[in-house]
């Protein structure tokens, strides 16, 4: 039957109860679905003691965030006795970028260690890159360096020692890790170079190379005193010298090549007087040819002045002959002179 007041027929009323009671069953059942996968998670912190609400995971998902690793870091934060790093922390640490296991571990070694490390401060070392486990270790550790590092192909310091003798050394330094200036300090290849600088200075400094090898701890003596570990990030328990050996004699060789040069630069300049007094025996023969040839010269104008002389009537024939006659003598006595230089033994 028709209802007479404008309501709905009672089965139209009915067939709207039951979808509506359909739609929230499911939506109801797809609620669950999506909250029933947190529950083991909520359950692990909840019993733990982790302060993890349900709606944190809930929000973690649409963050996407990794609720596991986020719920895990908590539950060992709070079972070592860490409470004031919060779920936020570790999700803001997360999204970050950051390596939210790593910090939390380190954190836990660095309080059982009673080390000085607050969570901002082991965030911001693992955003820059470090790794904080491996820091807290070596400063719990300390870890030895060997000088210089043999993965880089070198295997001794070499220096030389005032009386020109060179030694190669080779030192392991024993360091921990600074926590205060882990952030912004030198790494340890800057240690290494240091030390390097310190024993190239601590043996050029010695006056025979016999004095470092009778006391090779004035070299760790040395180098531990300029404060290497200054602006990085450890503390330099020791330096100790491992092995210390003689190598050339550099000095001889400097002298052997300096004689070598000097040699060469002495031969330089002989070749180069050599060389310009056969350039001024040339230049002075060429001036002697052509002083032969001036006389040559003047000697051809002979005949033209006795002949301007025999026009002129200053020369007479018997004159020229008379002239003949004294050349043909001199030249006579010439020949006869320049025969007996040749007999002569003493010539």
């Amino acid at each position: 039957m028709m209802s007479t007041f404008g309501s709905l027929p009672l089965a139209q009323i009915s067939n709207i109860g039951w979808a509506f009671i359909a739609v929230t069953a499911v939506a109801g059942l797809v609620l669950l679905a999506f909250i029933a996968q947190f529950i083991n998670l909520w359950m692990q912190a909840y019993f733990s003691n982790a302060d993890v609400g349900l709606w944190d995971l809930v929000g973690m998902r649409l963050r996407k965030v990794d609720a596991m690793t986020i719920v895990r870091a908590r539950i060992q934060l709070v079972k070592s006795g860490i409470h004031e790093v919060t779920v936020g922390d570790l999700e803001s640490h997360y999204l970050a970028g950051g390596r939210v296991t790593n910090v939390s571990r380190a954190m836990i070694s660095s309080n059982r260690a009673q080390l000085d490390l607050d969570w901002r401060k082991a965030c911001a070392i693992d955003l820059a890159g470090r790794d904080i486990i491996d820091a807290v270790n070596t400063s719990v550790n300390p870890k030895v360096i060997d000088v210089p590092n043999p993965e880089l192909g070198k295997r001794s310091i070499d220096a030389v020692a005032m009386d020109g003798i060179q030694l190669k050394a080779r030192a392991r330094v024993t360091v921990k890790t600074n926590i205060s200036q882990l952030i912004g300090g030198a790494t340890e290849e800057t240690v290494v170079a240091r030390v390097g600088e310190g024993i190239v200075s601590a043996i050029g400094s010695a006056n025979t190379h016999k004095e470092v090898l009778e006391n090779p701890d004035r070299i760790s003596k040395a180098v531990t005193a300029r404060g290497l570990d200054a602006g990085t990030a450890f503390d330099i328990l020791s330096i100790d010298i491992a092995d210390v050996d003689v190598g050339d004699n550099i000095g001889a060789k400097l002298q052997a090549d300096q004689a070598e040069a000097d040699k060469r630069r002495f031969q330089a300049e002989a070749e180069k007087r050599r060389a310009m007094a056969i350039a001024l025996a040339a230049e002075n023969r060429a001036k002697v040819e052509e002083n032969r040839a001036l006389v040559v010269l003047a000697e051809s104008e002979v005949p033209r002045a006795i002949a301007e002389s025999f026009k002129s009537g200053n020369l007479g024939i018997m004159d020229f002959y008379r002239m003949k006659n004294i050349q043909s003598d001199t030249d006579m006595r010439d020949a006869i002179s320049g025969q007996d230089e040749g007999n002569n033994p003493k010539a």
